[in-house]
């Protein structure tokens, strides 16, 4: 049995009560009577009668107990404070320290809360677990310290220690967290993750007292409160987790409903992969009285049009995003639910540089120069996407890309040519990987036929199932792959440092030492505008060795009920759940 395949505990109380009775007719298969002509002649008339009698009466009441109109999921919920969530693939854990997805943090960031939490509004940082924090002068020093009322779930106090051993785990090598990187602007911490060094000391975490968190930079980062938002960041419950197999393994029991401990406003309750993960609220939260959610059903659908269809039959609150073909139908028929909201995102294409037919960047940058992008914004995927020839989305934390993919169709046949392949003639067929996806299969068969029809050049599309995707991206078993990256935080330093050498969301086998020296002084930079003009070289150096091909900039649409109140538009899309909450219509 796998680490998600969960048990049920305790099931959250729903109640159903029936608004009114409609006397219809109601077929009752089930009674399988048989026909009256079949009846055995022995049969008197009074036993006819008296048969035909009770039947008459059961079938009344079938229509007093079964026919009144039950309540929807929405209804129900919205009476009994369950919010319905479309999530869209089902989860590979909720281990913050194993998981590097965005379907993994919308339910992590209910049950998890870090040092610092964030405004519903514009997620500028709010205390968390820590009630306050000093920065000192050279900005190289935070100290935070916590609220004494902070508790785990089982009822242990939140400790200062309980954010050390965490980051301590974060970055343990034999661990293998995709997003260690995140703790490196820590004193220290890259050193301890690369093995350079096993004294932990010597990283810049420490813990004065139970109720102090000290935290010591390379140098002053200005997005450091924002970053630490970030779940790779929060704590998690150490005594737990080595109870579970040990602090250094990843998909342990410890995620299990009823072995899981966390210190956020929810505590989950089921989890049934495929099917629903259940969360209810908190009685140990610290802020529990602000909370005015009973639980969270998240429902992991990969296919946009059944959700789009749970949505419609009253079974979801929310969607995660909407079928392209009825983005025009909501906006004309019921504008009221659809929302279109701006985003820190980027749809790519990641090429493994490590395959020989796709080794040289000639060829690479053709296959960018083909992709139609207004087309595709325009005509196929109608939701406000921007045609992108960057990575980085545009006024990310004040910064706009300057280099920009250039070039025609002719440069690109040029280019594919120069390479060796005229007309695409010699080139081996390229698979490429898309995950399961209603939107995510359209884009990719309207750029397999781009690059069919102008370049000559045969792609075959290979979908696969969300976990089984991440695995084959992990392990550079592709060719090309459709992918996406969502913004941490609101700096382009978050799009940016994942196509460094080694880090464990660059995925690509694609590595320029200048790209990483630019990135590392970039980091030890203060003034803005400097660092802004690092950024605008290695944008160039992406743009022209093309490990990424970049297709369009993110909108977030979906389908919102109106009953759902506190939902903002955030750029991260980040919803912080305890200012959630529904009011019946």
């Amino acid at each position: 049995m796998s680490h998600l395949a969960y048990t049920r505990t305790r099931k959250p109380k729903t109640h159903h009560r029936i608004k009114r009775i409609d006397f219809r007719p109601v077929l009752v298969p089930s009674l399988a009577l048989p026909p009256i002509a079949c009846i055995s002649a022995r049969v008197t008339r009074q036993s006819l009668s008296l048969f035909l009698t009770t039947v008459a009466a059961f079938s009344l009441l079938v229509f007093l107990t079964g026919c009144g109109k039950r309540e929807s999921a929405v209804e129900s919920g919205n009476r009994l404070g369950i919010l319905h969530l479309g999530n869209g693939a089902e989860l590979v854990d909720i281990d913050p320290q194993a998981v590097s997805g965005k379907t993994e943090h919308n339910v992590i960031m209910s049950l998890l809360e870090g040092l610092v939490s964030e405004d519903p509004v514009d997620l500028h940082p709010v205390p968390g677990v820590a009630e306050s924090w000093d920065v000192s002068e050279d900005g190289l020093t935070y100290t935070f310290h916590l609220r004494p009322e902070a508790r785990w779930s089982n009822g242990d106090p939140v400790r200062a220690d309980d954010f050390i051993g965490s980051w301590k785990r974060m970055l343990t090598p034999s661990l293998g967290s995709e997003y260690a990187y995140m703790l490196y602007v820590a004193e220290g911490a890259e050193a301890y993750h690369r093995g350079e060094t096993d004294d932990f000391s010597s990283v810049g975490f420490s813990a004065p007292d139970p109720l102090t968190v000290e935290v010591r930079l390379n140098q002053p980062i200005p997005y450091f409160l924002n970053l630490i938002n970030h779940m790779s960041w929060y704590p998690v419950h150490l005594p737990t987790i080595e109870a579970f197999d040990g602090l250094e393994r990843k998909g342990s029991r410890w995620t299990r409903p009823e072995n899981f401990v966390g210190n956020g406003p929810f505590v989950i309750t089921d989890w049934i992969p495929n099917q629903i993960l259940v969360v209810e609220k908190s009685d140990t939260y610290w802020d529990r009285d602000t909370v005015r959610l009973e639980a969270i059903h998240f429902h992991p659908i990969e296919s946009g049009d059944t959700e789009e269809r749970m949505f419609r039959s009253g079974q979801l609150h929310k969607t995660n995003g909407i079928p392209l073909s009825k983005v025009d139908v909501y906006k004309r028929d019921d504008p009221e639910v659809l929302r279109i909201d701006p985003f820190l995102g980027t749809m790519y294409i990641r090429v493994n540089v490590t395959r020989e037919k796709l080794a040289d960047p000639r060829v690479r940058r053709a296959l960018a120069l083909a992709i139609n992008r207004e087309h595709l914004t325009t005509y196929v995927n109608k939701t406000g996407k921007i045609p992108a020839y960057n990575l980085t989305p545009p006024n990310t934390g004040g910064y706009t890309a300057e280099a920009r993919l250039k070039g025609t169709l002719d440069d690109a046949r040029a280019l594919l040519a120069e390479a060796g392949y005229p007309g695409g003639e010699g080139l081996p067929r390229i698979d490429m990987l898309y995950p399961t996806s209603d939107n995510g299969k359209v884009i990719a068969v309207a750029i397999q036929e781009m690059w069919r029809s102008e370049l000559g050049i045969d792609v075959q599309l290979v979908n696969q199932e969300w976990k089984v995707y991440l695995d084959s991206m992990n392990t550079l078993d592709f060719d090309l792959a459709i992918s996406s990256w969502i913004g941490d935080y609101a700096d382009p330093n978050t799009c940016l440092d994942m196509f460094e050498t080694d880090n464990g969301n660059n995925r690509t086998g694609w590595s320029n030492a200048e790209f990483d020296r630019l990135l590392a002084e970039s980091g030890a930079t203060r003034d803005p505008a400097e660092r802004f003009a690092l950024f605008q070289k290695m944008e160039a150096i992406l743009v022209d060795e093309a490990p990424m091909l970049p297709v369009y900039f993110y909108t977030n649409a979906y389908l919102l009920n109106p009953s759902v109140k506190g939902w903002n538009p955030t750029i991260l899309d980040n919803h912080p759940y305890k200012h959630v909450y529904l009011e019946a219509e």
